[in-house]
């Protein structure tokens, strides 16, 4: 790394890569969303969650949870919530906790106030996410992507 300042303040930064590239600015960009909050992809999943938002929320939390929980089990729990108008608290807990996986930062506001505001979208962009990442939310949690798949058992022979 060189660097070239007068005492306490640099003028400018290098930093060589193990490529022997330049790079002029200190850190990586910070990961982004891959989907906008308003932005309707993939209409079969806009068309599922506006009107059985427990499903979709179901398949996010799956992965989410990577397999901890299960779709049926969390889209049950989505679909009792909803009977009392409770069911953003659920899914904006699960929002932090996507966002802590990836990285996330908190847009366009805070979790609470996107899934209280537009339960909808906000679970269209979360469920584009993870299909962004690697990840088929209808199929639920087989693993990571891009994982080698599970080695079968040899057979037996006499």
């Amino acid at each position: 790394m060189l660097a070239a300042g007068d005492g306490n303040r640099d003028i400018f930064m290098l930093k060589l890569s193990s490529t022997g590239n330049m790079n002029i600015f200190n850190s990586p960009r910070p990961p982004k969303w891959s989907a906008s909050l308003c932005d309707f992809g993939d209409i079969g999943t806009c068309c599922i969650t506006c009107w059985l938002p427990c499903i979709t929320f179901g398949q996010i939390a799956e992965i989410v949870d990577q397999g901890q929980s299960s779709c049926i089990k969390q889209g049950c729990v989505y679909g009792l919530l909803m009977l009392c108008s409770c069911h953003c608290l659920l899914s904006c807990v699960y929002r932090e906790k996507l966002r802590a996986k990836f990285g996330l930062p908190p847009e366009p506001c805070n979790d609470c106030c996107v899934h209280f505001c537009c339960e909808a979208c906000a679970l269209c962009q979360e469920h584009a996410e993870l299909k962004n990442r690697g990840f088929d939310p209808s199929k639920g949690w087989i693993g990571p992507p891009n994982a080698p798949p599970p080695s079968m058992p040899p057979t037996m022979r006499r």
